[in-house]
């Protein structure tokens, strides 16, 4: 056995050593490893991987050998409970991406962590310049690291319930039966009192690390519910006391900068924190209801960029579409779907592709989601006139190459939009539609002239956000001939297993009964599910498609043509991903039919 320098040596595993002490462990035959010897020379690959993947050893069984040969400890994580503030060390998404948990601080500035894979330098030195501790690695097998990572949920859940229980106490009563009304000056005290201070910076960590998109602080009769939109569904997270509400309220508005006194009327704001590390904007929405006063709070991570056409779900002829649209120097791009489909994202990686030194990219939002360097950013104040129409007026002085509107609402500003494309630029937009093709009546609608339209649309963008399946978590199946028939109804299957083989995911002229599909297993962590990413169908402004539009035709011909022409629907690209395994037909069923 020898001692290990990890922090400046990898922690390679001698094969020979490892072969030997399977041998003498009596895990492993002579003529067992012999044969795994040769397969892997064969193969270019360690003795190791081999004996896992001929299923002689499992995997917890090699690395529990690899810490003995290694000489380093091998540690279950099963039973142990681990304190808020080591587990928290580590955040949650690095822990779960490279498979490490901080599990035990000593007094002597080192951190042990249990991770599967001590050759994974880059996690190591993340974790060691993020605490400034001395690393100290230890092996673990999956059962226990699963448990581990399924401890945040439970301490943060336990953290934050402390935190009501302990602090409530002391928050002094707003009573709103008293007959008087609290004055700013009163509000304004108990918001910046230290448990209500605490209980809202826990709220907003606790999200944060979650992974959660949005806060809902709803007040009922008897208490106030607290609920995040994780993946885009809702949960439950906590109940907190009904005399507790004001207080957190007046802190939410006191960081909004919102009035604190006005309880009659919906209220918007925003502010920062840096959270973990990270800088976060919160978009705060108060609307009064029957018990109180709802808050909503969307969580906008700063640095928007980054993202790619590829990552955001667009491939195949979709993803030639977007790219030449984007090469051109006039016309309009156009993104449609509902609330929280991920329209905004989709505009934000498109100028991030766009955003070079040889061009003016000016934007008129509301509100300004990300923040985004060498693009001129504005926000509308309908308070003050200042609308996305007036601000598309000043823009179109200011010399832009690429504009991006935020919505078209209106006449004036569809209009507006149309004329700027028109006049030599590139805009770029979204709409409220349910598809593609009803992007056309909806601007008609608005007294956009069709000629126009069809002078200046270059690709029309409809899509939903699904959430992405956790391949570890995930088993094959083929789908029931009752579900494809239905399916059939509404996708051309052939034309989804034409995609499928053109990129290589099945052999070609396979048919859909045979093509395999994956579905979270039974009991998956998380429910199988992490992330989302998007479902897409990109419209393309051909001359047929134009002809249509001149012609008055409704959205399902002109769908109908556009599918000819080789779009797939959202549906169709929700089974694309499907059969990837990227997410499950249950899901983009859930999306679509909402």
């Amino acid at each position: 056995m020898r001692a290990c320098a990890w922090y400046t040596d990898p922690m390679f595993v001698n094969q020979e050593q490892l072969k030997e002490f399977l041998i003498d462990a009596g895990l492993l035959s002579r003529k067992d490893a012999q044969a795994a010897e040769r397969e892997a020379k064969e193969r270019g690959a360690k003795l190791d991987e081999t004996l896992v993947a001929r299923g002689v050893l499992s995997a917890d069984e090699v690395r529990r050998a690899q810490a003995y040969v290694l000489g380093i400890p091998f540690v279950s994580l099963t039973d142990v409970k681990i304190p808020f503030e080591v587990l928290t060390l580590i955040p949650e998404p690095i822990a779960r991406k490279h498979n490490i948990v901080a599990y035990r601080k000593t007094p002597h500035g080192e951190l042990e962590v249990a991770m599967l894979d001590t050759d994974d330098l880059r996690a190591i030195e993340f974790v060691k310049k993020k605490t400034g501790l001395k690393i100290l690695p230890r092996l673990t097998d999956e059962a226990s690291l699963k448990s581990a990572l399924r401890a945040y949920q439970r301490s943060l859940q336990a953290e934050f319930g402390d935190f009501i229980t302990t602090e409530a106490k002391s928050l002094t009563l707003l009573s709103e039966g008293s007959g008087e009304e609290t004055d700013a000056a009163t509000l304004e005290k108990h918001a910046q009192a230290l448990p209500v201070v605490r209980i809202v910076n826990a709220l907003l960590t606790h999200a944060l690390l979650q992974g959660a998109s949005d806060i809902h602080i709803e007040p009922q009769e008897q208490n106030v519910v607290v609920r995040y939109r994780i993946d885009g569904i809702l949960h439950d997270v906590m109940t907190l006391p009904k005399d507790a509400a004001p207080a957190i309220v007046a802190r939410i508005k006191v960081l909004a900068n919102l009035k604190l006194d006005e309880k009659r009327l919906p209220q918007d704001g925003r502010f920062k924190m840096e959270i973990e590390g990270e800088k976060v904007s919160f978009r705060v929405s108060i609307l009064p209801v029957y018990f109180g006063e709802k808050v909503v709070m969307r969580l906008l991570r700063e640095g928007g960029g980054g993202f790619t056409l590829e990552s955001l779900g667009f491939h195949g002829v979709s993803l030639e579409r977007m790219h030449e649209a984007m090469r051109q120097k006039i016309g309009m791009i156009l993104v449609t779907g509902p609330t929280g489909s991920g329209k905004s994202t989709t505009l934000y990686t498109i100028l991030d592709q766009l955003n070079t030194p040889d061009v003016n990219i000016s934007t008129i939002e509301d509100p300004i989601e990300y923040q985004m360097p060498r693009i001129n950013q504005t926000q509308v104040n309908p308070q003050i006139g200042f609308s996305f129409a007036t601000g598309l007026r000043a823009l179109m002085r200011q010399d832009p190459d690429i504009m991006m509107v935020g919505e078209i609402r209106d006449h004036e500003t569809a209009s507006l939009a149309v004329n700027a494309a028109l006049t030599g630029h590139l805009v770029l937009s979204t709409l409220h539609t349910n598809t593609a093709a009803a992007a056309f009546a909806r601007l008609i609608d608005m007294g956009v002239e069709p000629f126009l339209l069809v002078s200046t649309l270059k690709v029309v963008v409809g899509q939903r956000l699904v959430r992405r399946l956790i391949k570890e978590e995930a088993e094959q199946y083929t789908l029931p001939q009752s579900l494809i028939k239905e399916l059939e109804l509404h996708i051309d299957a052939d034309r989804v297993v034409e995609a499928l083989a053109e990129e290589g995911v099945i052999p070609k002229k396979m048919p859909l009964h045979s093509v395999p599909f994956f579905r979270p297993r039974e009991g998956a962590e998380e429910g199988g599910y992490k992330g989302r990413i998007g479902i897409h169908e990109v419209l393309k402004v051909t001359p047929g498609v134009q002809q249509l539009v001149m012609e008055g035709k409704d959205a399902s011909t002109i769908e109908l043509t556009a599918r000819k022409e080789g779009m797939l629907t959202m549906l169709e690209d929700g089974i694309f991903k499907a059969a990837q395994g990227v997410t499950t037909v249950e899901e983009v069923l859930r999306v679509i039919s909402e």
